[in-house]
């Protein structure tokens, strides 16, 4: 059964946002919107990305995407997954146990969120614009089929 588009596109944000930390070492997104046509992500950044920057991320997430990386969820000690991650995001109702989310040995992340099986259900990647306006880098971004 394939996936649906918002747990894709959810999916993707991972790859990007793990991508971004990789490329630049700054943090993941502090402010995500998902959703069926495009998404967005935004990122505390010092300047404007260039356009082969922007190339090679897009690059970077469909290669991890061609990959077909399996996605797999493990819980852990909530005590034991905050030495490990940072669990600002999560919300309150998460109790003792913390669900990690891992993209093969590409990405992990504490997340509720519902996600696909492997990473070559994305399909495809592709950002669509990218803004930078006081310390704000927004990516835009969808999947394609």
């Amino acid at each position: 059964m394939e996936a649906n588009i918002l747990t894709r596109m959810h999916s993707a944000e991972h790859l990007l946002n793990s991508t971004m930390v990789k490329m630049f070492a700054c943090n993941r997104s502090f402010s995500a919107h998902i959703n069926k046509k495009k998404s967005k992500c935004d990122y505390h950044f010092k300047r404007p990305l260039t356009i082969d920057e922007i190339a090679e991320i897009e690059k970077r997430v469909n290669d991890i995407i061609q990959k077909n990386l399996p996605v797999t969820e493990a819980l852990l000690r909530r005590e034991d997954a905050n030495q490990q991650f940072n669990l600002e995001r999560l919300p309150e109702s998460v109790g003792d146990e913390v669900r990690i989310i891992r993209i093969g040995d590409y990405d992990a992340i504490p997340c509720i969120g519902e996600h696909i099986q492997s990473t070559g259900e994305i399909k495809g990647f592709k950002i669509t614009t990218v803004d930078f306006e006081n310390g704000i880098l927004r990516i835009r971004f969808k999947i394609t089929k």
